[in-house]
């Protein structure tokens, strides 16, 4: 290690507790000096410290490494536990922390310090969200709890032991995919439905609206055309609410897409990307309009995701369509593959996308791929319309279909020059 990479390290040793000693001293920042144990100079100095050490247990071996870190853990809990007496806290996170910061620091100089940065991002993040965190934890229900461990519990334990290739005729199940692909949705979901549990439905028909887009749009657009049918008044709020929840159903495709087929998204992104901007233009009023001009907000039936049996529907509606996809696609019928997509687009584009994502490229073309995805979502647009209709009358039909024309001719058009 020459002197220019040498100086590098321990200066990415130094930027970790800089890191971490920001956040600490940021949260202790209204005791005076000597009040505290470690603040901003104090990881800083950790994460050096670490550094030298990892230096001195290059050039002296890998006890004297042990060693310092011995002597910085047993100073740093002495005087943890002098300060816990005084105050009476029995928080242990300042000792994890000013432990994690030394070991970083010290791995910025022995290993790769791209994941040492990392590491020390994320720790910072975690110790920055306290707060939000905790609150998380106590508003937590024990069922959300039970189905996010087991759901974590087949992923981690399950996940690495299914079979990871094709186990059918069509070369089109392979059940480690299958399964990763349900993961993947249900965890796209829950993004929204932690953001509802959250914030709360109280805080508008906005936040509805795209958490609602997060999990299903065509659920969501079927309550809003309820709610208009018992509330006729509040009928163009919540058409502007459907407008977002289409948005965020679009930018959900693209979000699948990139994690699946990256090389797809450019096919399929320009005419998402028009289709949803016509929608935000519509449903834009709503962002900065206050909840009480609008009517109450809605209350959604929203479910956790994490649930075993929504994850296990999921991934036998992948599967279906995953055959149904390699079968038509395997016998060059790109016709039957948009006929599937129509079908598939219907009511959810979720399995369709992910489909199509894992086909592109081989069984069938980018083009034809793309395409596939922007009929299904395309179709999604025009069933929640006419569903919207069929609920709320012809007037609100009327109003969500005039703008999903509006959208699918924006996307259309985009399409014309991209797929």
């Amino acid at each position: 290690m020459d002197q220019i990479e040498l100086f590098r390290r321990l200066a990415v040793a130094l930027a970790i507790g800089l890191l971490i000693g920001l956040e600490r001293g940021w949260r202790t920042r209204e005791e005076h000096d000597g009040a505290r144990v470690a603040g901003l100079r104090t990881f800083a100095l950790s994460g050096l410290l670490g550094g030298v050490s990892a230096l001195i247990g290059q050039a002296l071996g890998g006890v004297a490494l042990a060693a310092s870190l011995a002597a910085y853990a047993g100073a740093l809990i002495w005087f943890s536990a002098l300060e816990a007496q005084a105050e009476n806290n029995l928080s242990v996170t300042g000792v994890v922390a000013g432990l994690a910061t030394f070991m970083l620091g010290a791995y910025a100089v022995l290993g790769d310090q791209l994941v040492a940065v990392a590491a020390a991002v994320a720790m910072a993040l975690l110790l920055a969200l306290r707060d939000p965190l905790h609150e998380w934890v106590r508003r937590m229900t024990w069922i959300e709890l039970r189905s996010t461990l087991v759901l974590l519990a087949m992923s981690f334990l399950l996940l690495p032991v299914l079979p990871n290739r094709a186990i059918d005729r069509w070369g089109a199940l392979n059940p480690a995919e299958i399964w990763f692909f349900a993961i993947l949705i249900a965890a796209v979901s829950f993004v929204g439905y932690v953001a509802t549990k959250t914030l709360g439905e109280g805080r508008g028909l906005a936040l509805a609206a795209i958490a609602g887009g997060l999990t299903s749009s065509t659920a969501t657009t079927v309550t809003f055309a309820r709610l208009v049918r018992e509330n006729p008044e509040s009928a163009p709020a919540l058409a502007r609410g459907a407008y977002l929840s289409g948005v965020t159903m679009l930018g959900r495709i693209l979000v699948l897409v990139l994690m699946i087929e990256a090389n797809l998204a450019p096919t399929v992104a320009p005419a998402l990307a028009a289709g949803a901007g016509v929608l935000l233009a519509f449903g834009a009023p709503l962002l900065w309009r206050a909840p009480a001009s609008d009517g109450a907000a809605p209350r959604l039936e929203m479910k956790n995701p994490f649930e075993i049996m929504p994850v296990l529907q999921i991934a036998v509606v992948i599967s279906v369509v995953m055959i149904l996809a390699k079968t038509l696609a395997g016998k060059a019928h790109a016709a039957g593959v948009y006929i599937l997509a129509a079908a598939s687009g219907v009511a959810d584009v979720d399995a369709l996308t992910l489909s199509m994502a894992r086909v592109a490229g081989g069984d069938l073309t980018m083009r034809q791929a793309g395409l596939a995805i922007l009929i299904a979502a395309g179709v999604n647009t025009v069933s929640k319309a006419v569903m919207a209709g069929a609920i709320a009358g012809p007037r609100f039909g009327l109003r969500m279909g005039g703008v999903s024309a509006l959208a699918l001719a924006a996307g259309g058009l985009a399409a014309v020059f991209t797929v």
